[in-house]
């Protein structure tokens, strides 16, 4: 894939840039190393100083950033700028906490070692690879970025073709707010360069956010090169409607959460399992409120979804979608893409699944939903389990013994209830199963990328 600003909207080129040559990589690479050295000896009352800098420098710009996101991947103008609002306050939120989640603890009763006294402390590594994806391309950086950077490390960014403008954005950000040159520098390089900086001893470990076998493939690379990875892979999250819910709130959840970032984010529920006896109505609405919803130029303020970041996510999504159609599925709203130019795919509905179609076991990336017919609590935990992922999940009841038996039965990272599952920097985020290994967000990820080193004193 060329490096480029492909408008998803009219699938115009509008910016190409030169990838980074290897004596370019080599050069950032040791600004990171160099910067390390600076960043490492740093207070965290220095690194919050410049973080919090950073973040009113993204606030202060919001406005610009939202037509580069929505320019570069499709995204409505509306989610851009909260993308960007969020991600300032990711980074105060890490600015403010850092020094807290990473205080050592003293051990008690120290003589039982025969010492005097005892404690921990975490250490930053050094430079971490992070290889980002195009569907949040400034959220998905700053939640691996804030910490890492709060942490005392550096960061490498090997951000995705399609969005080059946010890499070189964040590469300067940081800079601007005050951190050494060289904390965070972004690598314009296509993904079989990946393999070789990651090979490379000053690069210490890695972070992916991205496909299942992207994730294989760094993670079988970090393996053999004795390096930690944090690996976020997607999902196909469910979303469980039982009788006691407020159906109107579910309905409306659902279609939030079904078409958020035009439907192309990990956490977006794709699999609806509704009861019986509230199956005829949910469709109804969900179908009828989905088919409502505006499609078109994602810098009108009055779209709802705007295009598909790239054509061949769009040739994806309508190849499950036909899939379905073609063994016997029923699409109630949507499953055709309209003429014209622009990567546009409706808000699609579809019923009547089974194991025989793509779309029961695969992840549709984009506003398509499948809705199934459960009996009962088991039947809905049978059907959400049945999947290689377990990224995230929600539950609708106002039944409390329901509620947590549907807690406790679902394999998955988090569970919501009554609510959209979504990204908080003060929770962990992250999956099980086929949708990756370790957490990133909240203590949690501060903690990945960090030495913990045991001191013993006689």
């Amino acid at each position: 894939m060329a490096i480029a600003t492909i408008n998803p909207a009219t699938g115009v080129t509008e910016r190409e840039f030169e990838a980074h040559t290897e004596a370019e990589v080599d050069a950032r690479i040791d600004e990171a190393v160099d910067a390390f050295r600076t960043l490492r000896s740093s207070t965290f009352a220095d690194r919050a100083g410049w973080m919090r800098a950073a973040a009113d420098v993204l606030e202060a710009e919001a406005e610009e950033v939202a037509r580069m996101l929505t320019t570069e991947m499709g995204k409505t103008l509306a989610q851009a700028r909260a993308e960007a609002l969020k991600s300032a306050k990711t980074m105060r939120f890490y600015a403010d906490n850092a020094e807290s989640f990473l205080t050592g603890r003293t051990i008690e009763e120290p003589e039982r070692m025969n010492a005097s006294g005892a404690y921990t402390r975490y250490e930053p590594i050094g430079p971490v690879l992070a290889v980002m994806p195009w569907n949040y391309p400034i959220w998905q950086v700053i939640r691996f970025a804030a910490p890492a950077l709060m942490a005392g490390n550096t960061g490498l960014l090997k951000h995705a073709s399609n969005v080059p403008q946010a890499a070189l954005y964040l590469d300067t950000l940081f800079e601007r707010g005050g951190f050494p040159t060289g904390s965070f520098r972004a690598l314009l390089i296509p993904a079989a360069r990946v393999e070789k900086v990651m090979r490379d001893r000053r690069v210490v470990a890695a972070t992916l956010t991205g496909s299942e076998p992207a994730g294989r493939s760094l993670a079988s690379i970090a393996g053999s090169e004795v390096k930690h990875v944090v690996l976020e892979l997607g999902g196909s999250d469910p979303f469980i409607v039982m009788p006691s819910a407020d159906l109107d709130a579910a309905v409306a959840t659902a279609v939030s959460s079904r078409t958020s970032n035009n439907g192309q984010a990990c956490i977006n529920a794709k699999r609806f399992l509704v009861h019986g006896d509230v199956y005829d109505a949910f469709v109804e609405r969900f179908t009828s409120a989905m088919g409502a919803l505006t499609v078109g130029d994602p810098t009108d303020e009055s779209t709802d979804v705007g295009p598909l970041a790239t054509a061949s996510g769009r040739e994806d999504l309508a190849g499950l979608v036909d899939d379905a159609r073609s063994k016997g599925a029923t699409v109630t709203t949507g499953g055709e893409a309209p003429e014209g130019a622009g990567w546009f795919y409706p808000p699609t509905v579809v019923t009547g699944v089974d194991t025989s179609m793509r779309l029961y076991a695969e992840e549709a990336f984009g506003p398509v939903a499948t809705v199934f017919r459960v009996a009962d609590a088991e039947e809905a935990l049978k059907i959400a389990n049945d999947t290689t992922f377990g990224l995230s999940s929600a539950v609708w009841t106002n039944d409390a013994d329901e509620e947590e038996r549907l807690i406790a039965g679902l394999t998955a990272g988090a569970v919501f209830v009554n609510g959209m599952s979504i990204s908080y920097p003060e929770l962990p985020f992250g999956g099980t199963k086929d949708s990756g290994i370790g957490r990133e967000l909240s203590i949690e990820g501060i903690r990945e990328f960090v030495s913990l080193k045991s001191v013993w004193r006689a």
